[in-house]
């Protein structure tokens, strides 16, 4: 069985994966996979945009490192630039994809961001939606990545059919159930291991 777990931005997922891992379930990070894409199709990347997106020891290095924050800021506002990035980066994502959970024996998880666009997004037999209230993420979104209030509200904004989205396209293109659970943070942690355990009743 192939579980996909998602949520928006600052609901909690990768600690939902924990917890899921602690049950034994391997989890792939969807989202460290797209790092070790960049770093193989870092030749291109930088053919493509250049050696300004190198971090700074390493603009003329043999070895050059790509600064992945500075190249997000390149891409976030120009959709060309963000498509010739996809297009070199998801193909190779999508291989290690496919060899990642083609080397599991058992049930496994796929963790991402943008699970509607993984490779194995119609294989999955359950997909689990990642919720937090408005008030958590917004702190933790705060905590975390240390972004002003303006940006995080975007961010916040352009995610408002999130949920929607997936419950469409499980409507329209397969049956893969569909479970949403709720991370409130520490108060609600014994009740969302719970909904977890629930979820995965009969896998492990």
């Amino acid at each position: 069985m192939i579980i996909g777990l998602t949520g928006v931005y600052c609901a909690g997922k990768n600690h939902v994966a924990a917890i899921i891992e602690a049950r034994g379930i391997p989890v792939l990070d969807v989202d460290k996979l797209g790092h070790k894409a960049i770093e193989l199709e870092k030749d291109k990347i930088i053919a493509l945009f250049g050696k300004e997106i190198c971090l700074g020891s390493s603009h003329s290095d043999s070895h050059p490192e790509i600064d992945r924050r500075l190249l997000g800021q390149i891409v976030y506002k120009n959709p060309e630039k963000l498509a010739a990035l996809e297009a070199i980066v998801h193909p190779m994502a999508n291989r290690l994809t496919n060899e990642w959970v083609a080397a599991q024996n058992g049930h496994c998880v796929i963790n991402a961001a943008l699970l509607h666009r993984s490779v194995m997004f119609s294989k999955l037999d359950k997909i689990i939606l990642v919720k937090a209230p408005f008030l958590t993420r917004l702190f933790r979104a705060r905590r975390r990545d240390n972004l002003p209030w303006k940006e995080i509200f975007k961010r916040f904004k352009s995610q408002k059919d999130f949920y929607k989205q997936y419950l469409s396209i499980n409507a329209k293109a397969f049956s893969a159930e569909i479970h949403i659970v709720e991370n409130s943070g520490v108060r609600g942690g014994l009740k969302l291991e719970r909904r977890i355990d629930k979820i995965l009743e009969g896998i492990v």
